[in-house]
C-alpha cells in the first residue's frame, strides 16, 4: 500500500483533555478550531481527526450540529481534505450518542469516524469499549458510508481488528492510528511499533502517535518506518521534553515537516491521500 515516499499527515487539534487553563493555543471553540485546521492543511495536513467542545462549558461534546459547524467550512475551503470524527468512550458510552455524529449528511458527512479497538485506563480516566459498542459503531459506520480510523493502542487491539475483518464489519484498505506510549498500553519503543506494525493486516494504512512526550519521537518512527504521522496537542501540549514551552498545533506539524523533509519524504496531496484512505489507490 505504502510509497515510502508519501505518508498521511493525520492532524488532532484538541482532543478531549487539554482546556484553556492548560494551554491557551489549544483550539475549542467552531472557529478557533476551523482556523487552525485551515492553517496547518496549508502545510501539508491531509486528514483530520475532529474533537468538539461545547462551546459554553469547553467539555468534549458528541453533538453532531458542533461536528456540522466545525466540518462546513473546512469543507467549503478543501473539499478532499480526510475527514474524521471522534466516536470516543472517554466522556460517553450510550451508542447514541457516540454515534450522533455519523448521523450528518451531504456535505457534512465524515468520512471516518473513529474506533479504539478495546477498552483502556489512561492516566486518571478509563476509555470504555465494549465489544458490543465496537462492533454497533463498526457496522452504523458500514450502515452509513463511513469509513472506520482504526485507533490500537497496543498489539491486543490490532488482534481484534482481525476478528472484525473476520466478522466482516470493516472492510480495506484498513487505516491504523498505532497510538504508543500510554500508561496501561503499548510502550513508546522501536520493538512494540515494530510488533504493531508486523501484526497488521494486508492492505493497511498506518500512522503513528504517542502520549505525551513519547508524540514526537513516536511521529520520527513512524516516518523513518515508511508510516504516517498523527500529531497535535491532543496528544500533547509541550513543545519540550523538559516542558518549558507550550506547544501550538502549527509548530508540532511543521516540526513533523522538517523531519520528514529531511528524510526525503512529503505528505500526500489531499486528493491522494483522499483516493488512498477511501478506495486503497494512490
Amino acid at each position: 500500500m505504502h510509497t515510502h515516499k508519501h505518508f498521511i499527515l493525520n492532524f488532532t487539534p484538541t482532543g478531549m483533555i487539554p482546556t484553556k487553563d492548560m494551554t491557551p493555543h489549544v483550539p475549542v471553540q467552531v472557529n478557533e478550531i476551523v482556523d487552525q485546521v485551515l492553517e496547518v492543511v496549508a502545510l501539508g495536513v491531509n486528514m483530520v481527526h475532529l474533537h468538539a467542545r461545547d462551546e459554553k462549558t469547553g467539555q468534549p461534546t458528541y453533538r453532531k450540529d458542533v461536528y456540522g459547524r466545525i466540518i462546513e467550512p473546512i469543507r467549503k475551503a478543501h473539499p478532499e481534505l480526510v475527514i474524521c470524527v471522534s466516536l470516543s468512550g472517554r466522556d460517553f458510552n450510550e451508542f447514541e450518542k457516540r454515534s450522533e455524529a455519523l448521523q450528518l449528511d451531504g456535505d457534512l458527512r465524515p468520512d471516518f469516524g473513529s474506533l479504539t479497538l478495546s477498552s483502556l485506563n489512561f492516566n486518571r480516566t478509563a476509555s470504555m469499549n465494549a465489544p458490543q459498542m465496537i462492533q454497533d459503531l463498526a457496522r452504523a459506520m458500514q450502515e452509513r458510508g463511513i469509513r472506520p480510523e482504526l485507533e490500537a493502542f497496543d498489539l491486543g487491539m490490532i488482534n481484534y481488528a482481525h476478528y472484525l475483518i473476520r466478522k466482516q464489519l470493516i472492510k480495506p484498505p484498513y487505516y491504523f492510528n498505532l497510538i504508543l506510549g500510554n500508561i496501561a498500553c503499548a510502550q513508546a519503543n522501536m520493538l512494540s511499533l515494530g510488533l504493531m506494525v508486523s501484526e497488521l493486516p494486508a492492505e493497511s494504512i498506518w500512522s503513528v502517535g504517542g502520549v505525551g512526550d513519547a508524540q514526537l519521537k513516536m511521529n520520527a518512527m513512524g516516518l523513518v518506518n515508511g508510516g504516517g504521522v498523527r500529531v497535535g496537542l491532543e496528544d500533547h501540549i509541550w513543545y519540550d521534553e523538559d516542558r518549558t514551552q507550550l506547544a501550538t498545533n502549527r509548530a508540532l506539524v511543521e516540526r513533523v515537516l522538517h523531519i520528514a523533509e529531511a528524510l526525503g519524504r512529503k505528505p500526500y496531496s489531499l486528493s491522494d491521500a483522499r483516493k488512498m484512505l477511501m478506495n486503497g489507490q494512490a
